[in-house]
């Protein structure tokens, strides 16, 4: 670990007070930023990534690439991650950009079968399904199609 990540700092811990608010949320450092204005504790947005990057790097919070246009989203986990730990999947609609976050047992089973029958190791920190919301779907009364 990096000798800087072990600093305690006011704005650290705004940050892991803020995040672990927010058990199991996904914010953007856009979001972090607005929350701190709100608060009347305003934080640099470079300092804002740097303090997540560093949370990221010390194991403490999970970062989510969505695709190239998305902010990346955080994770707080509380702890280190643990290979293998329960993971976030994500749905993204491709018309309205709305990010649907997943915790099911059964991307653990696939990611268990891609692991076990292809030798293939699955990065749910990077995993994103995309199709269309329910409410995108209901606008064009396509609830009944899958």
């Amino acid at each position: 670990m990096n000798s800087r990540n072990k600093y305690k700092t006011r704005q650290r811990d705004i940050l892991i007070a803020y995040l672990a608010s927010l058990p199991g949320g996904h914010v953007t450092a856009a979001d972090v930023c607005a929350y701190c204005r709100q608060q009347g504790m305003p934080i640099g947005q470079s300092t804002v990534y740097r303090q997540l990057e560093n949370l990221v790097a010390e194991g403490i919070v999970n970062k989510y690439l969505i695709d190239a246009n998305s902010p990346a989203c955080f994770e707080y986990i509380a702890e280190p991650a643990r290979e293998g730990a329960d993971a976030c999947f994500h749905c993204k609609c491709e018309r309205c950009g709305a990010l649907i976050h997943l915790h099911c047992e059964e991307f653990a089973a696939i990611r268990e079968h891609l692991s076990s029958s292809h030798g293939f190791a699955l990065d749910p920190l990077r995993t994103v399904l995309y199709g269309l919301c329910e409410t995108c779907r209901a606008s064009e009364g396509m609830l009944d199609r899958c």
